[in-house]
């Protein structure tokens, strides 16, 4: 495994990293029982991974993810959890920040989390977001239940992931972390956001990487041809069917693996989360991230196709 620095936290941190959200949600939507998911863990550890991501709203992973480290040193692993200003219901209020993050402590079985974001920040809210919950992150950093601070991007909504780039020239030294979108079909955060974390030595966590359409055959197939139909990229410039699969040769043995290597492959980014409740899939995307590069020309021909391409995939 490899490690690599966090920014200017000072954590040293797996380039794997081990998510509880996705579609699966930690395999609570595919069934997983308890044992199965401690299990998950475990291997995580044993193969080096000592980042785990999680979040209040994925359902009870925080519950299940501090089960499944329990009897670990604390030490030997960092958590990063996040906490959402908006829900369902309309937004939320400080008071509910500061009781989640109890709650949230309790579950992971923990009296600290090494980074607390803010997630799913929007531009449009950024300044009404600083202004209402920082001074609650800073508490509970000054009270020792946080080491850390952070955001992410909701890159649904905002495909450009605007945010990233909006805070960290706003107040460049307010943000230790920032997790954002990065890979082969959302690469628009290489142009401003990732010099901005370097220069500012904030830390990138790389979400999503290879969701939502890379994986699934047809989902690719279909967005290409919309690309192509929108003028994106040259109708010639790749093929109608398994349009990516010239990234297959040598020591990348599918697209899923040259999207790891391709999202772990820029200065900025300091760990890859990856998500799954499968085993398999798990070592698989891990070995991925063994050589964390593709072939030079493959790389560029990416960037090339794809670098200005600010859209949900």
């Amino acid at each position: 495994m490899e490690y690599r620095s966090l920014g200017k936290t000072g954590l040293n941190v797996s380039l794997a990293s081990f998510g509880t959200g996705g579609p699966s949600q930690f395999g609570q939507h595919k069934g997983l029982e308890q044992r199965q998911q401690t299990a998950l863990v475990r291997r995580c550890l044993d193969l080096g991974v000592n980042l785990f991501d999680t979040h209040e709203g994925y359902g009870e992973s925080e519950r299940i993810l501090g089960e499944a480290l329990r009897g670990v040193p604390r030490d030997s692993y960092h958590l990063v959890t996040k906490w959402s200003y908006h829900s369902g219901n309309g937004a939320r209020n400080e008071a509910a920040f500061a009781e989640s993050m109890e709650r949230s402590l309790d579950w992971l079985e923990t009296d600290y989390v090494d980074v607390m974001m803010i997630h799913g920040i929007l531009a449009s809210e950024y300044e009404s977001v600083v202004e209402r919950f920082v001074p609650i992150l800073e508490r509970m950093r000054d009270q020792g239940k946080v080491r850390f601070r952070g955001f992410s991007t909701r890159y649904i909504a905002d495909p450009a992931q605007e945010i990233v780039p909006y805070a960290l020239r706003s107040d460049p030294d307010l943000w230790d972390v920032v997790m954002l979108k990065y890979g082969i079909l959302n690469q628009i955060m290489a142009k401003d956001a990732m010099p901005l974390a370097v220069e500012n030595g904030v830390g990138v966590l790389n979400m999503a990487s290879v969701r939502i359409k890379l994986p699934i055959p047809a989902l690719l197939e279909e967005l290409i041809a919309e690309w192509k139909d929108k003028g994106y990229i040259a109708p010639d410039s790749i093929p109608a069917q398994d349009p990516l699969g010239w990234l297959v040769h040598d020591d990348v043995d599918s697209v899923v693996s040259a999207a790891y290597k391709f999202a772990a492959d820029h200065p900025a980014v300091s760990s890859v989360i990856t998500g799954t409740s499968n085993p398999e899939h798990l070592e698989s995307n891990i070995a991925a991230l063994e050589e964390p590069c593709l072939h030079d020309g493959d790389s560029t021909r990416l960037r090339l196709l794809f670098g200005d391409i600010a859209e949900y995939a």
